[in-house]
């Protein structure tokens, strides 16, 4: 199935993804193209939404490989059944022929006993799917190298087997919070795209999209008051994901106006961190002085 820019844009718009022509753009070209995707921009923008919808917009399975300090190659590649190898052990230790041992040896490290990790996975599908590998810069230099290597080549070794090639290329989307930098070979070899924080009004389309319940007026006073503290030094500054918590607390709360401490009560929902609740708290006249809330009553 052939998409356009603007199928693209409606397959965003569909799933509630308020975008922009420059990230339907980079999807679509992705798609078009056929090449991995590298999206950056701060937690919580929405960067793993895009694979979702790529995925939905192909009809194809994604497949997820989560990134974190440490991980190896055999981790996101496969691993063997050990019990079940064990099992079938004991279910042939009378055999004691030396063809049959080395049958046994032979069946041991096949397929059968073969756990297909992410990469392993997304290269042996019936149709090309949706890889999606999170926040790769959370993975070591090391990893990314064998990653570069895999994405030029499409096929992985394993020592037991042989070499297995991809049946279906898939679509690759990698996501990265810039925690630390990627090496220059691996963004050449991608599509690049940065998601920032929105602007006030994309942010209250996205709070009103995504929290369909919620009071007009409250939208407003928690959408500007986020873009506002976003404005202020934090460790961690929170993200879309944290708006879309607070605007669904305070909705099903039945809540239509923000006041000072509701407020301070609720901001654990969207700080992460107690530094940071305890320079909002001392700044929240400040902030509520900015966002131009004055009183209950007004309309915003």
């Amino acid at each position: 199935m052939s998409h356009t820019l603007s199928s693209v844009q409606a397959l965003l718009a569909n799933r509630g993804y308020i975008t922009d022509e420059y990230i339907a753009m980079s999807v679509f070209l992705a798609m078009q193209l056929h090449k991995p995707l590298l999206i950056e921009g701060p937690a919580g923008v929405g960067k793993t939404e895009i694979a979702k919808v790529m995925a939905e917009a192909l009809r194809t399975n994604l497949i997820r490989l989560q990134c974190y300090e440490g991980l190896d190659a055999n981790h996101s590649i496969y691993e063997w059944n050990y019990q079940h190898q064990l099992l079938y052990l004991k279910m042939t230790e009378s055999t004691t022929h030396e063809t049959a041992a080395a049958t046994i040896e032979q069946t041991l490290f096949s397929e059968k006993f073969l756990l297909k990790r992410p990469l392993l996975q997304a290269i042996t599908q019936e149709k090309a799917p949706v890889l999606l590998i999170d926040e790769i810069d959370r993975a070591d230099e090391e990893f990314e190298s064998f990653l570069l290597e895999m994405l030029s080549d499409w096929q992985i070794t394993i020592p037991e087997i042989g070499t297995i090639k991809a049946t279906h290329i898939p679509y690759v989307i990698l996501t990265g919070n810039r925690t630390r930098e990627l090496s220059e070979a691996l963004r050449r070899r991608c599509l690049y795209l940065w998601i920032d924080y929105p602007p006030f009004d994309k942010e209250l389309a996205i709070v009103k999209s995504k929290v369909e319940q919620i009071d007009a007026t409250l939208a407003r006073q928690i959408t500007g008051f986020m873009q506002q503290l976003r404005q202020q030094r934090l460790n961690k500054v929170p993200g879309i994901a944290e708006t879309l918590d607070w605007a669904q607390a305070l909705a099903e709360m039945h809540i239509t106006y923000l006041d000072q401490s509701l407020v301070e009560s609720t901001l654990g929902v969207i700080l992460k961190d107690w530094q940071d609740i305890r320079q909002t708290q001392l700044s929240l006249s400040e902030l509520f002085e900015k966002v131009g809330i004055k009183s209950k009553w007004e309309d915003q």
